[in-house]
């Protein structure tokens, strides 16, 4: 969350993360305190106990990192901790990237304001960029701090909460700088098999929610859309023929999208206000980093026997190749 800066905008970026990172860490109170005030709301008590079940096992079992975070609460009083900023050139998915010493490259910038999330939006807009803004809930300081659960967590239910934590302690137990395709699969295999492996510890089935199907197969269309527009700018054509092509692009996806909703999904409309708003190449970005690389590491997992300490040790090998060799090695396990 911190940068390297120069001139009055990069101190004014500067300086509200600052003031939003200490707005949080001053928020946190100890979990354990929450669930035992009953001056406190009865659901977020018992939500809170049920997350220390998860957080337990996160250590425990999955051997994720036993320190404080997620053993702490803050209320910040908004929907979201960060509004992310998301832009591109309007013929390329190529993100805008924004490097920090801690984090390295990102392909977003992320405001602690909504207002100054749509500021800067307005600016690269009037630049001829694409954009698109994107509330979060939560995220990881990779251990620099111990993270708390949120007030903009809650609304989530008790096993949602639980893949949360696993998720974001997996980056404090290994992240590598550049990389946002491959933390965040990882992270998200964690979360994946750290849930699975957490039904089966409290005895209950495999998930088998139907929603879960209808997401990946979204994604799948999302990212087949992608696909086509990525040959299309590789074309050499005039700008004006570009753009009527890139919303034909868009119009294609949104009939895709009906089709499948109307036939496989018995109508289901959970995406319908996603699908219907305008759309850029910036509204694609997120799609595709989260779970680009998970059968990778779905297959590291089995080839070490399902044991968490080899996989991570794996892991942090891969970690540690150069960037072309690691995505290599991600592709030969992905095809395995």
């Amino acid at each position: 969350m911190f940068l390297l800066l120069n001139g009055c905008a990069s101190v004014s970026y500067y300086s509200q993360l600052a003031s939003g990172q200490l707005q949080l860490l001053r928020a946190r109170e100890p979990v354990a305190e929450v669930i035992a005030d009953p001056g406190r709301d009865a659901k977020l008590r018992a939500h809170l106990s049920q997350s220390q079940k998860a957080r337990a096992f996160a250590s425990e079992h999955l051997h994720l990192p036993d320190n404080q975070s997620y053993r702490l609460y803050a209320d910040i009083g908004r929907p979201f901790v960060v509004w992310n900023v998301f832009a591109t050139q309007e013929f390329s998915l190529t993100p805008q990237n924004h490097c920090f010493p801690i984090a390295g490259c990102v392909a977003y910038r992320g405001y602690y304001s909504q207002g100054a999330a749509r500021g800067e939006a307005a600016i690269q807009r009037l630049q001829g960029m694409d954009v698109s803004i994107g509330g979060v809930e939560a995220y990881s300081t990779l251990g620099w701090f111990n993270d708390p659960i949120i007030n903009t967590m809650m609304g989530w239910g008790d096993e949602r909460l639980a893949t949360l934590i696993f998720h974001e302690l997996a980056h404090q137990r290994f992240y590598v700088k550049d990389d946002t395709e491959f933390n965040e699969s990882f992270a998200t295999f964690v979360e994946q098999e750290g849930t699975r492996q957490w039904r089966a510890f409290r005895g209950l089935p495999a998930d088998t929610d139907s929603r879960l199907q209808q997401r990946d197969q979204f994604i799948e269309l999302v990212l087949d859309v992608r696909s086509r527009l990525e040959k299309l700018y590789a074309q050499p054509l005039p700008a004006e023929q570009m753009r009527e092509r890139k919303a034909a692009e868009f119009e294609q996806f949104r009939r895709d999208y009906r089709v499948m909703r109307d036939s496989q999904w018995a109508g289901d409309k959970r995406y319908d206000a996603w699908v219907n708003a305008p759309l850029n190449n910036a509204r694609l970005l997120p799609f595709g980093l989260y779970d680009q690389w998970v059968p990778a590491f779905s297959a590291l997992f089995k080839q070490v026997g399902g044991d968490w300490l080899r996989f991570y040790a794996e892991v942090e090998r891969l970690g540690g190749l150069p960037v072309t060799e690691r995505k290599a090695a991600l592709k030969a396990l992905a095809e395995s």
